[in-house]
């Protein structure tokens, strides 16, 4: 052989040998993300659930919990997707010639975002409608009883709402897009249908973003206020312990002589509410317990913290308005080649790409809480031990629609620079300037109505109990003032 030969065979020995190290780190990624989400359910699923007497019902459920795990683990890839790419360029652009980074190149990096994007589709698609329909299958009529016969089942199922799908589909492209050559394309399943529904999905799920992360914003203090101790001058935790134990012993009571209501009682709601109340005492003897650091520190520096991530939120959100009516190149765009380790995609360098990884962290966070926080969705907050199947289900795919769309909702904000790699850049409504400006000032706008509004509330009502005003007699407001007359009587 000659040598040119020879150094052909090694650059393509080469080029497999990083193509299998790179399924050896995106598997050993994947399996610790899996292993993670899958302890995670396993504290929220229902227990009676899986231990009934029916085996066949308990075989289905651990079958549905593992297609979940798989999905919630797809959705925290998502999430991980882009900060993890950011930090890899910083990295690469710190040490360009480490030997023990050499792994980390834009080719991984690539790879990762095609499989999220592929497993995205495969969760929202197939497997949450197939565990779905596999929950609530009970087998054809007639037919041999068994998880066998609910699978048959499921498949017919899942293949009727396929072709409704994709019927649906072709009908919104004929109202969109009334072109032959259009409607062609979608024959071709896997390189433009899939795209195409994921792209609605996605755009769904952006929507669904712009709404719940201002109204997560501003409940971010208060869920933070909850969970950290306040000063003394903001919470009264003797009082608060008093009515604790005062409900306790009334309800105790109640348990103990249950004649002496004429009402009939729902013991077990009792024993809830006991329970619920022990723990609630516990809380508030580990709240008053705290340190005078922890108290008169941590919550005015915690507060302080999430003031000044919105304020920054809004403000780059506003910078990225004036630059989209100025420059085109603010328009977020696909990237079809990872050319990491060359450029930084913050002005401020390394420091400016820690603030967006940050950023799109607390997007994420306070997208959850205000999803959760809504009261259409407020039903599908899981529960300790006590979430059924189909909740788990309904909140997996809730979850994977908001984290999919994560990467498109923080280059659309401005939040990076760090152009959309794979198909993830492939979205048509991502070139369309009026959409994209809307979508930005509808963002400013609503996180600044939902702060305003939420922030002098709580503030108003922290002053009013922190005085004592709550506690006075003062007239209710819609009610006509009694007369001098009528108070002398």
């Amino acid at each position: 052989m000659e040598a040119a030969d020879y150094e052909v065979l090694s650059v393509r020995e080469q080029l497999f040998h990083e193509r299998v190290r790179e399924c050896i780190i995106s598997t050993l990624l994947f399996a610790t993300l899996y292993l993670l989400c899958h302890i995670f359910l396993t504290r929220f699923k229902k227990p009676a659930e899986f231990t009934t007497v029916d085996d066949e019902d308990a075989t289905v459920n651990k079958i549905a919990l593992e297609l979940c795990t798989f999905t919630l683990a797809v959705a925290l890839g998502a999430v991980l997707l882009l900060p993890f790419s950011i930090i890899s360029n910083e990295v690469l652009l710190s040490l360009p010639r480490n030997y023990y980074i050499q792994w980390l190149n834009g080719s991984l990096i690539h790879g990762l975002w095609n499989l999220v994007f592929l497993f995205s589709n495969l969760s929202l698609i197939f497997l949450m409608p197939f565990a779905y329909f596999f929950t609530e299958s009970e087998g054809f009529a007639g037919s041999r009883k068994g998880v066998l016969g609910r699978v048959y089942e499921t498949v017919v199922m899942l293949m009727l709402l396929t072709l409704l799908v994709l019927g649906m589909v072709w009908v919104a492209l004929a109202i969109v897009d009334n072109n032959k050559a259009s409607r062609e394309s979608l024959y071709d399943f896997w390189e433009y249908y899939l795209p195409y529904l994921y792209s609605c999905i996605s755009f769904l799920g952006v929507l669904l973003l712009l709404v719940c992360t201002p109204l997560g914003l501003a409940q971010m203090f208060s869920v933070t206020g909850k969970l950290l101790v306040k000063p003394r001058l903001l919470e009264d935790l003797e009082e608060q312990l008093y009515c604790s134990a005062f409900e306790e012993a009334a309800l105790t009571r109640r348990i103990c002589n249950p004649t002496s209501c004429w009402l009939p009682l729902d013991m077990e709601l009792l024993h809830r509410q006991v329970l619920a109340l022990q723990t609630q005492r516990v809380l508030l003897e580990k709240r008053r317990k705290a340190s005078a650091w922890q108290r008169n520190l941590g919550y005015p520096l915690a507060m302080l913290c999430l003031l000044v991530l919105t304020g920054l939120s809004v403000l780059i959100v506003a910078i990225h308005i004036l630059e989209l009516l100025i420059d085109e190149a603010a328009m977020p765009r696909g990237m079809q080649g990872a050319s990491l380790g060359q450029v930084s995609f913050s002005k401020l360098g390394s420091f400016g790409a820690v603030i967006q990884v940050v950023l799109i962290f607390y997007l994420m966070v306070s997208s959850v809480v205000g999803f959760y926080s809504s009261p259409l969705f407020r039903s599908l907050r899981p529960r300790w031990h006590d979430t059924t199947m189909t909740q788990i289900i309904g909140n997996c795919v809730c979850l994977l629609v908001l984290s999919s769309a994560l990467p498109v909702f923080s280059r659309t904000l401005g939040l990076t620079r760090f152009d959309l790699l794979g198909d993830f850049g492939r979205f048509n409504w991502l070139g369309n300037f009026y959409i994209v400006f809307l979508y930005n000032a509808a963002f400013a706008g609503l996180t600044t109505l939902c702060l305003v509004k939420t922030f002098t509330a709580a503030v108003r009502a922290e002053l009013i109990r922190a005085f004592g005003l709550d506690r006075l007699p003062l007239p209710v407001s819609g009610f006509p003032r009694a007369s001098r007359k009528t108070q002398h009587q």
